[in-house]
């Protein structure tokens, strides 16, 4: 069974949602520095599409992202430890997320989506390994029978 199947069933994916965008608030929320400030805007400018913006796009890539870590994960499940062997890998996990993302801008229509993805590439995969552990135990949290 995948990760798509075990999270986004319809007793979980509600909270996996949740779970997935408090995680990005607090990641955002802790960041400093020039890279920080620029990160901070352009997450306002998202959530300032429309409310709900950024569940919204959680929920339209998740599917994509669970598919990309299954074999990630099932490695570390195999190895006994998937929480730590995601976290030990978080270049690759990184890879795996981004490769999701960078897909799905080339359908992106709103402009100030595309333009804000654009901007922050260059260091997104610095923060979405940064981000890697919290994912990790979400990932756990809702796998555990």
């Amino acid at each position: 069974m995948g990760l798509s199947d075990e999270l986004l069933n319809p007793n979980k994916k509600a909270m996996v949602v949740e779970d997935c965008c408090k995680m990005i608030e607090t990641q955002v929320a802790s960041k400093s520095g020039i890279s920080g400030i620029a990160l901070k805007a352009a997450f306002g400018a998202l959530k300032g599409v429309k409310p709900g913006y950024i569940a919204y796009g959680v929920e339209q890539l998740l599917p994509q992202c669970l598919t990309a870590l299954d074999p990630i994960w099932n490695e570390g499940v195999g190895k006994g430890d998937p929480v730590g062997y995601v976290i030990a890998n978080s270049s690759s996990t990184a890879d795996a997320l981004l490769s999701v993302t960078d897909a799905k801008l080339k359908t992106v229509k709103r402009q100030i989506v595309r333009g804000t993805y654009e901007k922050l590439r260059g260091s997104a995969k610095k923060h979405v390994e940064e981000a890697v552990p919290d994912l990790a135990n979400i990932i756990d949290k809702y796998t555990k029978g």
